[in-house]
């Protein structure tokens, strides 16, 4: 059967080789709370269904309108194989619950690199935060370097101890990175954003290749677990 969890995922869990990011956008956050306990209903009442399927997380984000779901598959095949047998029946169950919601988008990745927890960290993350690197169409190869590059910096003296944990995922297009980052709190995240330019995070913002970034922030509003 199909449990819930408070818990935070891991991304850097063995066996994800398929990580997937998508946005549903539902127009409010009363319809925010709803969809989430009628994402909850419907899996609850109804087996995991795929072995492929090592948890599903849901998050509602602060702009009040939209959630994001991540899952974790462990291959494509797998996501594939319940696409074809069992997505359709809990989408519309979930639509049935409310109606209207816009599927807005779903992207594929694999996990590059990670800025990890350290160890015997045990914070809770107050916030959850994306970041979209979009990339010239010919700067693809480019991606991996560029993550290498905010590594480094993350790893020096310019890291914010508010960072928890960032995961940097390569999209399978060749187009985007996506960073997962997991922050102590709003506050942590402000003063690290507010604060001065240094010149290694100068040259991570005018990389060349990079197009632009676009930044959201959640909060995590339903696990879901075998």
């Amino acid at each position: 059967m199909t449990r819930r969890t408070d818990a935070h995922p891991d991304p850097t869990r063995p066996g994800i080789g398929a990580p997937f990011f998508s946005t549903w956008r539902v127009g409010s956050p009363e319809r925010q709370a709803q969809t989430v306990e009628a994402i909850a209903r419907t899996w609850e009442g109804r087996p995991w269904g795929s072995a492929a399927l090592l948890g599903y997380h849901v998050y509602a984000g602060h702009d009040g309108s939209t959630l994001m779901h991540y899952s974790q598959w462990r291959n494509e095949q797998g996501y594939e194989a319940y696409f074809k047998t069992l997505r359709q029946e809990r989408n519309d169950e979930i639509d049935t619950a409310v109606p209207g919601i816009e599927r807005v988008r779903l992207d594929r990745y694999r996990l590059y690199r990670s800025h990890a927890r350290a160890a015997g960290d045990t914070r809770v993350p107050g916030l959850i935060v994306t970041v979209r690197i979009d990339f010239e169409p010919d700067a693809a190869e480019k991606r991996a370097d560029w993550v290498d590059l905010v590594l480094s910096a993350l790893a020096g003296p310019d890291a914010d101890r508010g960072l928890i944990s960032a995961h940097f995922h390569l999209s399978t297009d060749g187009t985007h990175v996506l960073n997962y980052a997991e922050w102590e709190s709003d506050q942590a995240y402000d003063e690290a954003i507010g604060g001065p330019e240094s010149p290694q995070w100068e040259r991570v913002r005018t990389y060349p290749g990079v197009k632009g970034f676009t930044g959201n922030r959640y909060r995590h509003a339903l696990g879901l677990v075998p």
